[in-house]
């Protein structure tokens, strides 16, 4: 009875977590797109950390897209 229980509980869990028709608010649109979230607040040490990171990688610009800095996509 405790397995059928326990069973049942997870998947009542799970089913209740799939749910497609999850939107976001405007007001909670305005709390994601707070200073806080931005993952790049100081402008300098981004600029430093992208200095250093393309000194190694061999490219510059792109730094959404994908591929190295060998040429190759």
């Amino acid at each position: 009875m405790k397995i059928l229980l326990n069973f049942l509980i997870i998947l009542v869990t799970v089913l209740t977590g799939c749910n497609p028709k999850m939107t976001v608010s405007p007001m909670e649109r305005y709390h994601l797109a707070d200073i806080v979230m931005k993952t790049d607040r100081d402008p300098l040490s981004q600029k430093m950390n992208d200095h250093a990171y393309f000194s190694r990688e061999g490219s510059r610009g792109g730094r959404g897209i994908g591929g190295g800095g060998c040429g190759c996509n």
